[in-house]
């Protein structure tokens, strides 16, 4: 099989042919047609992951075919039987175990789900971890609302472009946040209301003022500006975030917190039952995800270089 192999930290990758695997009881060979990168794949090239051993093949995210059946890949491994947080055993599909950047992966029969037919190879696959985790988000810990005001901060990336998308399918008004005015129009043509530059000065006050505060905050990067989110929070809204690129959390106001009844959540990918449903919500509202761009499989090392600058509006696809 062909394959993006990583033979040590702060290489490029290379496209070689490699031992095409083979399944075991309880696992399927799958032949992949599509794969999509997320920001974990350029950490992981960094070092910036445990337990990374090489040589390594990355890759989340991933769609193809199982005889004549058209799939697509929860990368969510061995969550257990606990809803509420993953289990100690808990994996990401592309590391420790080899991924998706490849023309053939084994994974888990019961992690295979039917396409949605509405969806190209390429648009289904970047839909698995980035769509699971917004969901998780969303639906799950902030319980969202038909109506409710939602905020989504640093649009443009794959989890909160998914976000964006389910949040305006079940009813709500969505509102965005980015440094990228264009991002920003590009939102509101998906249907979001608006949304506002977080480097502008006036920012919190502007947005909260336009929007008349919000219900749910949905957020990535947590780091000095996540204060400004909860003081544009609703009495009784609840904030999840699921990343920290921004770094800790620091100038909170906790009295903001308790007298408002704010609730802040933590999360993380999703459970097979979120998948699952995320599934069934993409196709119930027909939703096509946002693609950034397609490369060639061979061309792996143009593909992470735009996912490291992070100038993308989508997600960023392998096609294989």
């Amino acid at each position: 099989m062909n394959a993006l192999v990583l033979r040590a930290e702060n290489a490029p990758v290379m496209f070689e042919e490699m031992e095409t695997p083979v399944a075991a009881d309880g696992e399927t060979l799958v032949e992949v047609k599509a794969a999509a990168l997320n920001h974990r794949d350029v950490w992981i090239t960094k070092g910036l992951y445990p337990g990374i051993a090489f040589p390594a093949i990355m890759g989340s995210d991933g769609a193809g075919m199982v005889g004549d059946r058209e799939v697509i890949i929860n990368p969510s491994m061995n969550w257990g039987d606990n809803p509420k947080v993953q289990s100690n055993d808990y994996q990401i599909l592309g590391l420790p175990s080899k991924g998706t950047f490849s023309s053939h992966v084994v994974v888990p029969t019961s992690h295979l789900y039917d396409k949605p037919a509405h969806l190209s190879f390429e648009q289904a696959a970047a839909l698995p971890l980035a769509g699971l985790t917004a969901y998780r988000a969303l639906f799950t810990k902030c319980q969202l609302q038909k109506g409710e005001n939602v905020l989504i901060s640093g649009v443009g990336g794959g989890v909160a472009l998914f976000a964006c998308q389910f949040a305006i399918a079940a009813g709500a008004n969505v509102y965005v946040s980015s440094s990228s005015e264009e991002k920003i129009a590009k939102a509101v043509e998906m249907g979001a209301k608006g949304g506002g530059n977080y480097k502008s000065e006036n920012f919190v006050k502007d947005l909260k003022s336009k929007s008349g505060g919000f219900d749910v905050v949905i957020d990535s990067a947590a780091g000095d500006g996540f204060a400004g989110l909860v003081k544009m929070c609703n009495a009784g809204a609840r904030v999840a975030f699921y990343g920290a690129t921004r770094g800790k959390i620091n100038g909170l106001d906790p009295r903001t917190i308790f007298w408002k009844q704010i609730s802040i959540f933590g999360s993380t990918m999703g459970t097979t039952e979120e998948f699952e449903a995320m599934v069934d919500f993409v196709a119930e509202h027909k939703i096509v995800p946002i693609v950034d761009s397609v490369f060639e499989l061979r061309d792996g090392n143009a593909a992470l270089k735009r996912m490291d600058e992070g100038l993308q509006f989508g997600k960023i696809v392998l096609k294989v």
